[in-house]
């Protein structure tokens, strides 16, 4: 038997902690009582990226973008089509480069959109420019392994 994962809720911020294998079972939180996963992409600040990416025992994909980039609003229909194919096995966020200026600092961001893929909170694969679902997929199913 495998240890739990800890999963934070989308909605409340809790962490829960459930078996990888009930993980399909569309679990509920502790907390909140609200589905664990949403099926699309979360939007969360500075502070929600934190919990996220430094809770979560799943992998974190983030969507760095902004309001004003042409790329990245073509991209964001596919990065919600990606979500619904991605979890339970991955959390899918996105962070406006424009409102979390310190996260856009910190991890570098050069060029929008950038897809960032992270595992027990270090980044381990990025990727620049806009894609669609099939790709997002692919690419996020080549390197999610990765510790």
């Amino acid at each position: 038997m495998t240890d739990p994962l800890h999963v934070v809720c989308p909605h409340c911020d809790a962490v829960n902690r459930m078996p990888q294998a009930r993980l399909q079972d569309a679990p509920t939180c502790g907390k909140c009582a609200r589905p664990v996963f949403a099926g699309r992409p979360l939007e969360v600040d500075s502070a929600r990226f934190e919990r996220h990416l430094t809770r979560n025992d799943i992998p974190v994909l983030v969507d760095f973008w902004a309001e004003w980039c042409g790329p990245c609003k073509m991209m964001a229909p596919a990065y919600a089509q990606a979500a619904q194919r991605l979890e339970p096995m991955v959390r899918l966020l996105k962070v406006d480069t424009e409102a979390a200026q310190d996260l856009a600092g910190r991890y570098n961001i050069r060029s929008i959109p950038t897809l960032a893929l992270f595992r027990n909170g270090r980044e381990v694969a990025r990727q620049a420019g806009a894609m669609d679902a099939g790709r997002i997929v692919a690419w996020v199913q080549a390197h999610a392994g990765q510790a």
